[in-house]
């Protein structure tokens, strides 16, 4: 449909229409002075802006300052475990629910929060538009992002996350949710994973950070993963090509089951996030991905 179309033209927007994103400008790729970014940067997270809340498992509101509080359900560990963690944002599919993380991660789910890892699934603000997340309806408004920066500053206040493995993934609309999130927070966000996502026609990139070259692992169904008017392999590769064009490292899985979770990926999501922290730069997966990845996936 036009709205998820026009996507790309929405997400050209310029990141000082939010005063806490601090964008940097561009240096050319492998230049002396793009070296000294990379070695330089750190991750900058942002602080809670409202009361934080009592964070446990299940449903719990977060209340950013200027916006509508949100629940997000939460997966983590026991108390025994907790502490310095990883943290995934996961954003669903139009017509899904926050329960869709638990689904797609499947057993995985419980082996990242036995590891002392945290799953935050936001829920939609109703008043979005026809798919759950404002960008994707062309909204400006930046509330989807905020309650993620509530998450990320009340996690880390509580000592509950660790600061260089912020990750987001997500399906279809979540999936185009975490595209944005990926160029818009990556002041924080160390790599994501997109399950039928990308860049529709006309996207044109505001990057927060451009020193942070985050990672991707990025999914689509093949040639009739095509819902909603976009094409979404088109867009996938597109986003696979964008970012290793700008010296990002990206791997592409075709796994050819149209518009649909591949769910035997979640443990390579996993395994990908842990690898692909804050600041690893090259990637260690540069010379290939492992063997346990689906066959499907390629660089």
């Amino acid at each position: 449909m036009r709205s998820l179309l026009a996507l790309g033209l929405l997400l050209g927007c310029n990141s000082t229409s939010n005063p806490t994103m601090g964008a940097e400008p561009d240096a050319p790729a492998g230049t002396a002075v793009d070296a000294a970014m990379q070695s330089s940067t750190t991750v900058t997270l942002p602080e809670p802006t409202g009361t934080c809340p009592t964070i446990a498992s299940g449903d719990v509101t977060f209340a950013p300052a200027g916006i509508p509080p949100r629940k997000v359900k939460l997966a983590l560990p026991d108390a025994a475990h907790q502490g310095h963690g990883q943290l995934i944002i996961y954003w669903h599919a139009t017509g899904s629910s926050p329960l869709e993380a638990a689904y797609s991660l499947g057993a995985t789910e419980g082996a990242i929060t036995a590891a002392g890892g945290i799953v935050a699934a936001p829920y939609p603000d109703p008043t979005a538009g026809e798919f759950e997340w404002f960008i994707v309806n062309q909204s400006p408004k930046l509330d989807d992002f905020l309650v993620a920066d509530e998450v990320v500053g009340c996690l880390n206040h509580a000592g509950l996350i660790d600061p260089a493995h912020i990750h987001s993934m997500g399906m279809s609309a979540g999936a185009l949710q975490t595209t944005a999130v990926s160029f818009l927070r990556s002041a924080y966000i160390a790599s994501v994973a997109t399950y039928s996502g990308g860049i529709p026609p006309g996207f044109s990139p505001a990057i927060e950070n451009p020193a942070n070259k985050f990672a991707a692992l990025i999914f689509d169904g093949g040639t009739t993963d095509d819902v909603f008017g976009v094409d979404f392999q088109a867009a996938s590769m597109l986003y696979d090509t964008t970012l290793t064009g700008d010296g990002h490292f990206a791997a592409i899985c075709d796994h050819g089951m149209g518009h649909a979770i591949p769910l035997d990926a979640a443990p390579s999501v996993a395994a990908f996030f842990t690898a692909n922290g804050w600041g690893a730069w090259p990637s260690p997966y540069a010379s290939g991905l492992p063997s346990t990845f689906p066959s499907y996936c390629t660089l």
